[in-house]
């Protein structure tokens, strides 16, 4: 190890001291910020994330029996437990997604050893960035390499997996973007993903561009409401339209030129709805060929117009999300900028020129702190490398 006091090296250090011995592996899986393509997923279209260079670590050693013991540094907690006993714990919320993956695992017919080390992670929690995600598949790369079977399941599989532990045994309804751009985000890459075949396409992002990620660090109090509220509207679209578009299953199915021509069919709130994922899934394969040629300013205009539909159609924003996107737009060198995730709080993504990071960042601490009363957070990041284990020794 480094001698350098940088967070490998911290986290090493923290290791020895709580176990008294060295650690022999790490497992690392990133979060994620989805570039493009909200609130498509749950109908069944395309999405864009990118791997951030924020993630959750597991330093851990192999153990001869079946016991699991971590230790949890940012929650400064010990869980320990039996993977012949794998029961839900209220007092330590986070060990749900340990005991969850290795479930699901074992699920799926690999038989696992214990490990025991530490887990953290600088993915903010409660921000949109997936830090749950991070954490299952983390765990997944741990268990894997400690029973030595890191092949036993492609990375599709981990990332089903993982959601599978999130949906039935942490009880979380989420979808698969988070767990598979975890697992199969590549450094310089967006991934493509087709919700519907789960089919993905790894896409070539532009070296003279980065990310930039304003955290509101306001409510998102009411965006599983509205998530119900939306995926029940959209699904009401889809009904309507059957009679005359008997072929489609989802508004995947569904082009701009059709939802136009039967647009009086829909009610007025059902079809801005509808006209949002429609719009959303053009805009994200328009986003793959911009990406492609290199167009950083109409990937800026995209992202853009996401933003606009998700605020005036869907009505997922907030005066919080637009006021940081109007921060992170004003800047020198933004070609673009769009809330990411759900909606209401939490994140928005900004794509700007490599060198003008700085100028977005000051651009918000100035004008969305005066703007909210609230002091956000910014998090700087390039497509970075999906999961993956370190020998330590």
């Amino acid at each position: 190890m480094s001698s350098a006091p940088n967070r490998d090296q911290i986290l090493y250090d923290e290791f020895v001291s709580r176990l008294q011995t060295r650690p022999s592996l790490m497992a690392v899986a990133p979060g994620r910020v989805n570039l493009i393509g909200e609130h498509t997923d749950y109908n069944d279209g395309f999405v864009l994330p990118v791997a951030l260079d924020r993630d959750v670590r597991v330093l851990f050693n192999p153990r001869q029996n079946r016991r699991v013991r971590l230790y949890a540094v940012e929650f400064d907690a010990w869980a320990e437990f039996d993977l012949d006993d794998l029961t839900f714990s209220e007092e330590h919320f986070w060990s749900n997604y340990v005991k969850g993956m290795a479930w699901s695992l074992a699920e799926r017919g690999l038989r696992l050893i214990g490990i025991e080390g530490i887990i953290s992670g600088n993915v903010p929690r409660g921000s949109g960035l997936s830090s749950s995600a991070a954490l299952e598949v983390a765990c997944a790369k741990a268990f894997m390499a400690a029973a030595n079977q890191l092949d036993a399941l492609p990375g599709e599989q981990i990332a089903k997996a993982a959601q599978r532990a999130e949906n039935a045994f942490v009880g979380v309804n989420c979808g698969i973007m988070d767990q598979f751009i975890s697992t199969l985000g590549a450094e310089g890459h967006a991934l493509l993903i087709d919700c519907r075949s789960l089919e993905y396409q790894l896409v070539p992002f532009p070296t003279g561009a980065a990310l930039v990620i304003g955290n509101t660090k306001a409510s998102r109090s009411l965006a599983n409401s509205a998530y119900n509220e939306r995926r029940a509207q959209c699904e009401e679209g889809v009904r309507i339209l059957q009679s005359v578009l008997p072929g489609i299953s989802a508004l995947r199915d569904v082009s701009s030129a059709q939802l136009e021509v039967h647009k009086d069919l829909l009610p007025s709130i059902i079809y801005r709805r509808c006209r949002h994922v429609v719009t959303e899934n053009e805009r994200v394969q328009s986003t793959v060929d911009a990406l492609s040629r290199g167009d950083l300013a109409e990937v800026g205009r995209l992202m853009a117009a996401s933003h606009a539909s998700l605020r005036n159609d869907y009505e997922v924003s907030s005066d919080a999300l637009d006021a940081m996107v109007s921060a992170m737009s004003s800047a020198e060198g933004c070609f673009g900028a769009r809330l990411t995730g759900a909606g209401f709080g939490g994140c928005a993504v900004a794509l700007v020129k490599r060198g003008q990071e700085g100028a977005v960042r000051d651009a918000i601490f100035e004008q969305y702190a005066k703007a909210m009363n609230i002091w956000p957070e910014v998090y700087i990041s390039t497509p970075s490398a999906g999961a993956h284990i370190l020998a330590l020794d």
